[in-house]
């Protein structure tokens, strides 16, 4: 076992020191303007970057200064101290992990839910064409409805439980998910699809060697967009019906004039946004990397 554990630490190395052979390779074999081109995107990054994050620091001065100097009323419009004072007392006590660990959660189970049955349903579709054709009116209906309108529905049907908060966030993105995905199935290469059928190939083997790798991107492209449709949906069921979670905190801060605890939330909820955002777009680079 040791010697095998070896071997494949010895291959690992190997296969890191070539890649950094070509990389270096790649970049000897560059003509002086290719370099130069390089380096300008370089610092064409480096500046974009800077100038992100000049803005966002040039925002939070102005937002404290015109507090502090009464331009504003901070009781209603609170500033970034008192978010941060705000922030130290919530996690102090335990409360702004409670909370942001639940509509996390909540999340992550409605996006699941969505991408497994976003594709079961789109792959159901495409097999049966007249099952397509009977329910593409009606899904391009419920996409179009304003989800906020089901969520007190389902608060009746389900009852103020965890179930109910998750299938309002399965809501804001299912539909749209179907009909993505089964319009990415027929856009592709029909071409590739007859060679299948050519070769004594089946539905299950176009589906498989054909249809699912080569719509990986657009689902990949769509997951982006459904994570944050799924935070949505958590936080509008959370407003009606939660005794925890970031929807709950906003509602009870809002109810009780404690506009800190409320910027606090919200807050909280972008950056919950960016970093799964984030964690997807690394998923895309990777995939992009396979050749996929």
């Amino acid at each position: 076992m040791k010697s095998t554990k070896m071997k494949s630490m010895k291959a690992k190395n190997m296969e890191m020191d070539n890649m950094k052979s070509i990389k270096m390779n790649n970049t000897e074999s560059m003509s002086p303007s290719q370099k130069q081109y390089l380096r300008d995107l370089d610092r064409r990054r480096h500046r974009i970057r800077a100038v992100r994050i000049l803005i966002f620091v040039l925002f939070l001065l102005l937002w404290e200064t015109a507090v502090r100097q009464g331009w504003i009323d901070g009781f209603i419009f609170s500033s970034p101290s008192r978010v941060a004072e705000a922030f130290l007392r919530l996690w102090a006590d335990g409360s702004i992990l409670r909370h942001t660990k639940v509509t996390l959660l909540e999340t992550l189970a409605s996006f699941a839910l969505v991408v497994f049955l976003g594709v079961g349903c789109a792959v159901l579709l495409w097999y049966n064409q007249a099952l397509s054709e009977i329910l593409e009116p009606y899904l391009v209906i419920l996409n179009s409805l304003p989800k906020s309108a089901l969520a007190p529905l389902l608060i009746v049907w389900l009852g103020a439980n965890l179930k109910s908060i998750i299938v309002s966030g399965v809501s804001v993105a299912i539909f749209g998910t179907i009909l993505n995905l089964y319009t990415g199935f027929n856009e592709m290469d029909p071409e590739s699809c007859k060679l299948i059928y050519t070769l004594q190939g089946t539905k299950k083997d176009v589906l498989f060697k054909v249809l699912l790798p080569g719509t990986l991107p657009l689902l990949i492209s769509i997951m982006k967009v459904n994570i944050g449709l799924c935070l949505v949906g958590v936080v509008i069921g959370e407003f009606i019906g939660a005794r925890e979670g970031l929807g709950y905190l906003i509602i009870y801060s809002s109810q009780v004039f404690k506009l800190d605890y409320l910027i606090l939330s919200i807050v909280v909820l972008c950056v919950i946004a960016v970093l799964l955002y984030g964690v997807l777009s690394l998923l895309e680079k990777k995939c992009n990397r396979m050749g996929y």
